[in-house]
């Protein structure tokens, strides 16, 4: 069944999908990346503690310059504030596409808000990701962190212009036989992620001290967190749509 909802009751329902999915996305961040972040903060301390016992002693206590501005448990705290905004965000955001992109597909609306929320995630967590993933609070040149940034959000354009050229493809090749329905929108999205991976700079700042275990053990949590919080909207989303689109049962009079 097509979405025939106005774009405020999308949107509603966007929000509410974004919420759940943040949170959702917040409870898996807490159970399997929050010990891989606290190994990495060990280690960057362990390092600092170590400069500073072989360094020149100043006479007076660093303690309270390196304290954090936010505790530990406050950035765990936190950490639910933030996936929620960044799933209302998101959620705002597919409800919006959503309105506009069913002017332009026959795809019922569940269909569609799970395809949209899959290219979300292919172009805004995937694309990224593969060429810059993420690291822990032990990594990084702070000197580096703008470049890093920009370098980051070029990556998120580049995801999106290859999305949005798949998905093009993909509704001129839809009369087409299945193997080129297929072939075509993947081609085209390997060529454009290919040739941006190609112009874009690479970046290792990792050092070799660094565990490789629980630098990809915190990489995959990151990817975990982000799938399940695409998913959990892309699915949340649908549900809404389709039980506001499914019509009150009439009960006609006995007799």
């Amino acid at each position: 069944m097509p979405l025939t909802m106005s774009l405020k009751d999308l949107l509603l329902r966007g929000l509410l999908a974004g919420l759940v999915a943040g949170l959702l996305a917040g409870g898996v961040a807490f159970l399997i990346g929050e010990p891989h972040i606290d190994a990495a903060i060990a280690i960057e301390e362990s390092a600092s503690d170590a400069h500073h016992e072989t360094g020149v002693t100043s006479g007076h206590s660093h303690g309270d310059e390196d304290a954090p501005l936010v505790s530990r448990d406050g950035q765990r705290g936190g950490l639910f504030l933030a996936t929620a905004l960044a799933g209302l965000a998101l959620g705002a955001i597919l409800a919006a596409v959503a309105h506009f992109a069913r002017r332009v597909t026959s795809l019922s609306g569940s269909v569609l808000a799970i395809a949209l929320a899959a290219g979300g995630w292919l172009a805004i967590e995937a694309v990224p990701f593969f060429k810059y993933p993420a690291n822990p609070p032990a990594i990084g040149d702070p000197e580096t962190i703008n470049q890093r940034t920009w370098l980051w959000l070029v990556a998120v354009i580049l995801g999106l212009v290859a999305v949005a050229a798949a998905a093009y493809i993909a509704k001129r090749v839809a009369a087409q036989q299945l193997s080129i329905r297929i072939a075509a929108p993947l081609a085209i999205f390997v060529v454009i992620v290919a040739l941006g991976y190609v112009l874009l700079p690479g970046i290792n700042e990792v050092g070799d001290a660094f565990p490789a275990t629980l630098l990809w053990q915190f990489r995959l949590s990151s990817l975990a967190t982000q799938a399940t919080l695409w998913l959990s909207l892309g699915l949340a989303f649908a549900f809404l749509t389709d039980r506001a689109s499914v019509k009150p049962r009439e009960f006609e009079p006995i007799g």
